[in-house]
């Protein structure tokens, strides 16, 4: 018999008339023989709903009274669905984070996960229930209710399914798999059967909002199969699993991710000395400003202009920042400039084929798009363009490596 966890997010349980949908399918997978556990998020809406509610008593409100409130969202949809599936004639039971002991660190609204008690569910299952559990929720060491941030029900699906040695998690949500790229701006784009936890996690970083980053990590550090699945499509959606060594020397692109929310900075003018890049990023690291793309050019007088990326929403706060450390390093001007954007090229067939780089730069080169930086990994190649032309570079790239029809390799080249 398998175990499976299964993932509901916020709108597949959105409605009574969703929850049933949810029900039924539930009640399939339990009479197929499956031991079933089933993670759910808040009804669509539920959670910005407690969020407004706190800042109308509390604008700023207290984290852990936070914590308490919005984790309601999750427990109300345990419930139901318990109910549901109950009506249905199907023996469960529903699980807030503290009855699981999903223990947690002590940091509200974005605690991390740090073991999880599974006695007691495996005694549930052993008997034949269907577990639900709230999702995006945990308790820490002194009995505080925490939340995992936003996204965290995938994380929490995850961390059960580990923590339960199940068979493989599935994630179901509103669209049907993991794409080559964005369907909406790609008509060609191509559901990938399946894709490795490094690829996925580098085109969840880079924009992809299938799965949450911190989900991605969990599943790959605990080798736990992770599925995406549409909620009430059939299909057989995308495996996200580890990567299978007998195809480790076929060059393969998996996919072309995107991030429009980008904003570049540069230091003109910088003292060329020993400890500069520390004397710029020192401040915005301090700042809890997250740095992305790093460029520094060095001129024959000495000076060095210094080019880095951060998110659009830090573009103003990084920019105070900067204009006093050029004053402080006597550089001649601090430019910002929000209308860029980051477009990668991902694959784990970069590891043994050389020719990807310089297909990706001719390719955005024939349709005149001029890359203004350049970062690399060692399955990954992305650059930062002026945002007016992604779509175009999206879609040229697409087709370069002809990911509309078979996954990239040397036939294409």
């Amino acid at each position: 018999m398998s175990l499976i966890v299964q993932k509901f997010g916020g709108t597949s349980v959105g409605s009574i008339e969703r929850i049933e949908q949810v029900a039924d399918k539930v009640a399939r997978f339990k009479a197929e023989g499956h031991s079933i556990v089933v993670v759910v998020s808040a009804m669509s809406g539920e959670t910005n709903r407690l969020i407004a509610l706190a800042k109308e008593v509390q604008p700023r409100p207290v984290p852990r009274e936070m914590d308490a409130l919005v984790s309601t969202g999750e427990q109300v949809t345990s419930a139901l669905l318990s109910m549901a599936l109950s009506a249905r004639g199907v023996k469960a039971k529903s699980y807030n984070g503290s009855q699981v002991r999903i223990l947690t660190d002590a940091t509200h609204t974005k605690a991390r996960i740090r073991e999880i008690d599974n006695e007691r569910l495996q005694a549930d299952l052993d008997q034949g229930f269907v577990l639900v559990v709230a999702g995006f929720q945990g308790v820490d060491e002194n009995g505080n209710i925490t939340t995992l941030g936003r996204g965290g029900s995938d994380t929490t699906a995850v961390a059960l399914a580990a923590a339960l040695k199940a068979d493989e998690c599935q994630i179901y949500t509103d669209v049907d798999g993991v794409y080559t790229t964005d369907p909406r701006v790609v008509d060609g784009a191509r559901r990938l059967d399946r894709i490795t936890f490094e690829e996925m996690l580098e085109m969840a970083s880079m924009g992809s909002k299938v799965l949450q980053i911190r989900a991605v990590e969990f599943a790959g550090k605990y080798n736990v199969p992770l599925r995406v699945l549409h909620s009430f499509e059939e299909g057989p959606g995308t495996l996200i699993t580890k990567e299978d060594k007998s195809q480790m020397e076929t060059p393969t692109i998996a996919g072309i991710a995107f991030n429009r929310d980008e904003a570049k900075l540069t230091v003109l003018g910088v003292p060329d000395m020993p400890g500069v890049a520390h004397r710029i990023l020192g401040p915005i690291g301090e700042a809890n400003i997250e740095v992305d793309v790093i460029v520094q050019n060095i001129a024959e007088d000495n000076t060095t202009d210094f080019t880095f990326t951060v998110g659009r929403l830090d573009l103003d706060r990084a920019e105070e920042i900067l204009q006093e450390v050029a004053r402080e390093l006597n550089a001649e001007e601090v430019r910002a400039d929000s209308k860029i954007a980051k477009i990668s090229v991902v694959g784990v067939g970069m590891r043994s084929h050389v020719g990807v780089a310089s297909q990706m730069f001719a390719a955005l080169a024939e349709v005149g798009i001029n890359i203004q930086m350049i970062t690399t990994s060692e399955i990954k190649i992305s650059v930062i363009i002026e945002e007016k032309f992604l779509e175009l570079a999206v879609r040229c790239l697409h087709s370069s490596f002809g990911l509309e029809k078979e996954p990239y390799d040397e036939s294409t080249a």
